[in-house]
């Protein structure tokens, strides 16, 4: 049961009300660094003395704060069984593995492109950008000096390629948010997705394909030294690649995400026993804590990619979702979403106007808060009854807040993800930001999509342009 409205406000005092809110979140995440869980609550608190304020007994809020939860309970489940799958690929080889052979395409004579697709390679096998970004893009950027190369172009072919497996992974937390809080499976969510990103990704490859013809040459030193260290950690196995294989043919024939991901789980630690012998003891702390090779190892850099994973890694996103979900539940409880989306009901007629006006809220929050969960979350969860309204799939929705939410936070300088990778990487954002090619390409693509009715889908799966084509016949 979605939240239900509990009061009535106009759309100006909602405009001023979610403008206080957005403020709270703004001043307390940007000027004073905190982390998104306390601005959240002190958002929830305000709203609640809003509440009493209207004369809501506590329980009904908490009730249709309860309701907001309840909405997005599967991303929850989900992230649970995605740290479980991280630990279990790390353990059987199989990210270490991609890891290894991904490193023999960097080529010195097209590094930028290199580095793109290097780290759209390993960046979906790990399934976080920020860790992409924080390993293999630091060591991109220490490789730049030797081949004479641009560090701004590099560092915009690393948040390409990392943004662009933040986006597609179905290890990724925002992917599982984003197809979560529509209600629609993990899978058909990435499906959909790449009729946006494959166009995004190949446009950014060939622009990236022209840079680097600007590039000299240099030895791959660095490059050898990770895949010794790769090897070094008795990770790397042809046949660790073999619960990959199982995640993409399950996915393929478009298997539950949740049973899909047991079977790929249940492969790898099958794996694991072929190269190691850890006890129950040692297996369930890596399905909790995260894989850690083993201490007397020197693995350098390596070291640092590789120990991940675990349901333990997953809190603090979960517990964003929950908060986050729950502040939904309010904003739609007290009548502010709602009357947001009445103020503007007469222009959101179709599904381009719909798709863009969805786009830029996910856009404005990362603008604004500087929060990539909470521009997925707060985007979809206010614009899934208008794309109901007009008969849209909801996996436009999702594609859409991906699109405008996921990819573009690195791109604003006081964001989460760009304060992160221009300290990881020691290049500020607006040097690094005209050549993140991909991410902005996304964004344009899916607005361009929307307004012409491309990829569109009504909810019984038919062409919306095909609808159109035929009501304009008739």
């Amino acid at each position: 049961m979605p939240p239900q409205v509990l009061t009535e406000l106009s759309p100006k005092v909602a405009f001023i009300i979610a403008s206080v809110v957005i403020a709270i979140m703004g001043v307390t995440m940007i000027g004073f660094g905190w982390v998104p869980h306390l601005s959240l609550m002190l958002a929830i608190v305000v709203l609640l003395g809003l509440g009493m304020y209207k004369g809501l007994s506590f329980e009904k809020m908490q009730g249709q704060m309860s309701s907001g939860v309840v909405s997005g309970i599967g991303a929850i489940y989900l992230l649970f069984f995605i740290g479980l799958l991280v630990a279990a690929l790390m353990m059987s080889g199989a990210i270490p593995t991609i890891m290894y052979y991904g490193f023999d395409l960097i080529s010195p004579q097209y590094y930028y492109i290199s580095a793109f697709v290097l780290t759209s390679i390993i960046g979906v096998a790990l399934g976080s950008s920020l860790t992409t970004a924080a390993t293999l893009g630091v060591a991109f950027i220490g490789m730049s000096n030797a081949f004479d190369a641009n560090v701004a172009i590099a560092a915009g072919a690393v948040v390409s390629g990392a943004f662009f497996a933040d986006k597609m992974s179905p290890l990724s937390d925002t992917c599982t948010l984003a197809s979560s809080v529509v209600g629609i499976d993990l899978f058909e969510h990435i499906r959909n997705m790449m009729y946006t990103t494959v166009p995004a990704w190949l446009i950014t490859a060939g622009l990236f394909w022209y840079f680097s013809g600007q590039t000299g040459t240099g030895d791959l030193g660095q490059v050898t030294l990770l895949q010794s260290q790769l090897v070094d950690s008795g990770l790397v196995h042809g046949y660790a690649v073999l619960p990959f294989v199982v995640l993409v043919v399950l996915a393929l024939c478009r298997v539950n995400a949740i049973y899909t991901i047991i079977c790929t789980i249940a492969t790898a630690l099958v794996l694991t026993y072929l190269h190691s012998t850890p006890s129950i003891g040692q297996l369930g702390g890596y399905l909790f804590a995260g894989y850690t090779p083993a201490e007397n190892l020197e693995l350098g850099e390596v070291a640092g990619m590789i120990s991940r994973g675990g349901m333990q890694s997953m809190f603090f996103t979960q517990t964003i979702v929950i908060l986050a979900l729950s502040l939904g539940g309010l904003l739609r409880a007290l009548g502010i979403l709602p009357a947001l989306l009445l103020g503007i009901r007469n222009m959101l007629t179709s599904s381009g106007r719909a798709i863009f006006a969805a786009a830029m809220a996910a856009l404005s929050i990362n603008v604004l808060i500087g929060e990539q969960y909470l521009s997925i979350l707060l985007s979809g969860t206010a614009f899934r009854p208008t794309f109901e309204r007009l008969n849209l799939h909801p996996k436009n929705l999702s594609r859409t807040i991906e699109d405008a939410g996921t990819v573009i936070n690195p791109l604003v300088p006081w964001s989460v993800c760009g304060v992160f990778i221009s300290q990881a990487l020691g290049v500020p954002v607006l040097e690094y930001l005209p050549y993140a090619f991909f991410c902005y390409l996304s964004l344009l693509l899916t607005i361009l999509f929307g307004f012409t009715g491309i990829t569109i889908s009504c909810k019984d799966g038919s062409s919306i342009r095909k609808q159109l084509k035929v009501q304009m016949a008739n």
